[in-house]
């Protein structure tokens, strides 16, 4: 059945049959029970009142009945009764059974649904002697609950495990077992590892779970996996002591710590006439049966306002503004309004244009690229409410949405936004997704496109409709996923091999950027040591330009050499140079030291470099006065002299 079937078949007869008239009630009960009718009104209907009975009875037609029949007898064909009863229905009170486990007693109990928490603690202490104060009642499907909950409220099933903990009471430890409360704590908080088979798909699933799960919620983690829903799975290898899905897995008898399973989809019976023990108690409607029912305005409740979309008051405003300045404005606006209507749990919507999400999705590093889901909403559609309440604030769906997709949303109730978003879709993935979109009706929508980004162009991988399941809706998300995850690993492996290629190049280019500047820097340091050489031999011929200017200055300068026979007093000295050669002069005795120095100077040895020495005794010459004769300095008549360079 549909969505609106379940509701419809479930809700409407409430009066006669479950005695639940608020339509958010009978959603929630349908959402407890996976949305499995059956489970759902025998969890609220009292199964030993015999007030359903399995196959429907229909009262023959006539003239009369149809027109004469208040609306509210038309309860009978959704909740067939028995003949004996058939004006009266009385709504007794539940019996619950209860397996309550400490340490290692077992206690049944059965109680009204009527009964609070508390009422069972009473009665457990009296059957087991622990006080309540101290006990812990464990094991409810809604998780820790307060003593005074009453037990319907929490939609319980007929049959119930739980299990008390009385961490504040020391166990008293036998020879032959161990402390079972400290045992029983210590399986909880074990993980079990279940080894699941899915027979049609042959494959096989490793799971941990806690020892705290209950076997219901390791069936619903299944559906999602395997798209099998909980009401037709069929297992194998669950021990006979788990009898109760509400069970959990400490307290299941499974094996530790691995224990195998196997499940497949439960096979449609041949014919009608070999029902389920599942829906023995209550005649599931199918398609070829929804002829014989009334149609919903017959109660005078119309479709719309059976999901809640029926007239504007219920809306406080529109989900997007029809003159938006900007997408970002109408994003700001949806979001808002999304959640004001279905909850703070929804996808985390981006905030942007359809340009900038396609950006952030497909044009990163292949390794960060994530598929793009593109929400399309429709206010005038029957779906929407549902479609939004129940799947896109599905936990498993915000989940896995928000850790691999970028969702990007838009309202196509408005046919000014409509336009608008076919302007983008065109711009952005061409005229074949703008056609698509135009082909669905407004009770097609919403649709949830689900586009991936390719190296030329993106491509819609697929288009989700608004009249599909959770369980549907997710084997769509995880399948598109896998294509994206192969086209993901190829691009990540182009991008790899590409950046080993650019980072090769780089190398090279650094390697020979690298000798250019070498090249560079010695050719520079050629030219410096060139340049520092010319300077250098420069410098030494301008010094022996002017030593030599000096020098012939200085030859210029002295006064002639006087001959031997000129009659006056001559000095003729001999002197050695550093080389060995000897230069020899004859002088006036009357001459100065400085013509001496000056003749010495001019053969290419200044006074300020050499010194010159009498042999014995050793005398230096160049300290004593330049002003002073030869005759003075006892260089007359003759002496040998002798050049040193100072030091």
């Amino acid at each position: 059945c549909h969505s609106a079937e379940f509701i419809f078949c479930f809700a409407f007869p409430s009066q006669a049959c479950t005695g639940i008239d608020n339509i958010a009630e009978a959603i929630t009960l349908l959402e407890l029970n996976n949305w499995d009718l059956v489970a759902a009104i025998n969890g609220v209907i009292p199964q030993e009142n015999g007030i359903l009975q399995r196959k429907r009875t229909i009262p023959p037609p006539s003239s009369s009945s149809s027109s004469s029949s208040p609306p509210s007898s038309s309860a009978s064909a959704f909740c067939p009764i028995n003949p004996s009863s058939r004006h009266i229905v009385e709504r007794q009170s539940r019996m619950l059974n209860f397996r309550v486990e400490y340490r290692q007693r077992s206690v049944e109990l059965v109680v009204e649904e009527g009964s609070t928490v508390g009422e069972i603690k009473q009665i457990l202490e009296t059957e087991l002697g622990v006080p309540v104060s101290k006990m812990q009642l464990k094991g409810w499907k809604s998780g820790d609950v307060s003593d005074s909950m009453v037990l319907r409220s929490l939609h319980l099933p007929k049959n119930n495990s739980l299990y008390v903990l009385t961490p504040d009471i020391a166990p008293t430890a036998t020879p032959t077992s161990p402390q079972a409360s400290s045992a029983l704590q210590d399986s909880l908080n074990q993980n079990f590892l279940l080894v699941i088979s899915h027979r049609e798909a042959q494959r096989d699933y490793n799971l941990n779970f806690p020892g705290s799960r209950t076997i219901q919620e390791v069936k619903r983690n299944i559906s999602d996996l395997t798209n099998i829903p909980v009401r037709h799975q069929q297992w194998e290898g669950w021990p006979a002591s788990a009898s109760d899905d509400s069970m959990t897995l400490a307290l299941s008898g499974i094996s530790y710590p691995c224990h195998h399973l196997s499940v497949c989809r439960r096979s449609s019976p041949a014919n009608a006439q070999e029902p389920t023990e599942e829906c023995a108690d209550v005649h599931m409607i199918s398609d070829s049966e929804g002829d014989d029912y009334e149609d919903a305005s017959e109660f005078g409740v119309d479709d719309s306002e059976m999901f809640g979309v029926g007239s504007s008051s219920c809306r406080k405003s529109p989900m997007m503004p029809e003159n938006s300045e900007n997408e970002t404005d109408a994003l700001i606006h949806f979001t808002s309004e999304f959640s004001s209507r279905y909850g703070e749990t929804h996808p985390m919507f981006f905030i942007g244009s359809l340009e900038a999400a396609s950006q952030e999705a497909f044009h990163g590093k292949a390794r960060d690229r994530k598929l793009l889901a593109i929400y399309l909403h429709n206010d005038d559609s029957v779906l929407s409410n549902v479609f939004c309440s129940q799947m896109m604030c599905a936990d498993s769906i915000v989940s896995y949405l928000s850790q691999n997709f970028i969702t990007w949303a838009w309202d196509v109730t408005k046919e000014a936004n409509k336009s608008r978003l076919l302007t983008m879709c065109t711009r952005h993935f061409g005229s074949v997704v703008t056609q698509t979109i135009r082909t669905y009706t407004t009770d097609q929508f919403p649709l949830l496109l689900i586009v991936m980004g390719k190296r030329t162009s993106n491509e819609v991988l697929n288009v989700i409709q608004g009249n599909t399941t959770v369980d549907e809706l997710m084997m769509r998300l995880m399948g598109a996923m896998e294509i994206f995850t192969a086209q993901q690993q190829e691009d990540i492996k182009d991008e790899d091999e590409r950046e080993a290629r650019e980072m090769v190049k780089r190398e090279q280019d650094e390697a020979y950027r690298l000798s250019l500047e070498a090249d560079r820097k010695k050719r520079e340091a050629q030219e410096r040591e060139e340049a520092e050489q010319f300077r250098l031999e420069q410098m030494r011929k301008e010094q022996e330009e002017e030593k030599e200017a000096i020098r012939l200055s200085l030859e210029q300068a002295l006064p002639p050499e006087p001959d031997e026979e000129s009659g006056e007093q001559i000095s003729k000295l001999r002197i050695r140079t550093p080389s060995g050669e000897f230069l020899e002069r004859r002088f006036l005795g009357s001459c100065k030291l400085q013509v001496l120095f000056d003749f010495v100077a001019s053969k290419g040895y200044p006074f300020e470099e050499f010194k010159l020495l009498t042999t014995f005794p050793r005398r230096n010459i160049t300290q004593l006065d330049p002003g002073s004769t030869l005759l003075e300095a006892k260089l007359f008549p003759q002496e040998t002299l002798f050049l040193e360079a100072k030091e």
